[in-house]
């Protein structure tokens, strides 16, 4: 797992537009799952555009110190070589 903000921002900018599978602490004891794709990385947050059959709402952003913190856990669906870039 990377260990700054700095990594984690770069290993996002590498997977821009690919698929994944997102785990945030929903409070309480929750979990949410959601899965989209990586639209847009910026200096402090980053957006993935969810999948519509199974969310109400289009499009979601997080900081990188909630990947940081492991509030967000993200899994990269794998590619053809069965590598997953971060998790």
């Amino acid at each position: 797992m990377p260990k700054t903000l700095l990594d984690i921002k770069k290993a996002l900018d590498s997977n821009l537009g690919k698929r994944l599978l997102l785990k945030a602490n929903g409070g309480r004891r929750k979990t949410i799952e959601r899965s989209g794709i990586l639209a847009e990385t910026y200096p402090s947050v980053f957006v993935i555009e969810l999948d519509q059959e199974e969310n109400s709402f289009e499009r979601v952003s997080y900081s990188y110190a909630d990947v940081l913190t492991e509030t967000v856990q993200i899994t990269f669906y794998e590619d053809a070589a069965g590598n997953v870039a971060l998790s």
